[in-house]
């Protein structure tokens, strides 16, 4: 009998989701003003942040089952901002707080601003109607 391969490991989605968080700050940096699409790639922002995270609670409890607590700690402080910054991006848009959205943009910035984007590869699909779901939550 063959190995098994997990070709859709936490590393992997997680790596697909900061790719999403860069090319929408790519295309919300391009925007002149926070129209509805605009929220809708913010809510998206919060989604695949919310994605991040729990890749990061997944590998960490691999690791505590290891009995690697320190590595584990570890992963989770590194990563400690996704969480954050979901909930400060959930917060601007259920309190209509737009105005201060540059601010985590800048933050958001600093976690994904050296990924190399060459081209687009997010279709608007992946963040259309997101800001609905995410009011009825």
């Amino acid at each position: 009998m063959s190995r098994i391969i997990n070709t859709d490991s936490p590393g992997k989605r997680r790596n697909q989701e900061l790719r999403t968080c860069a090319e929408i700050l790519r295309h919300l940096s391009q925007k002149k003003e926070l129209d509805d699409e605009a929220r809708d790639m913010l809510a998206q922002l919060v989604y695949s942040l919310r994605a991040i995270n729990e890749t990061i609670e997944h590998s960490a409890e691999v690791w505590e089952g290891k009995n690697y607590w320190m590595k584990a700690e570890e992963l989770r402080q590194e990563w400690r901002w996704a969480f954050a910054l979901s909930a400060k991006i959930e917060g601007l848009l259920r309190n209509d707080a737009m105005d201060r959205f540059p601010e985590v943009m800048v933050e958001l910035m600093k976690q994904v601003g050296d990924m190399k984007i060459k081209k687009f590869t997010r279709p608007p699909e992946t963040w259309q109607n997101a800001y609905k779901e995410l009011m009825r939550e």
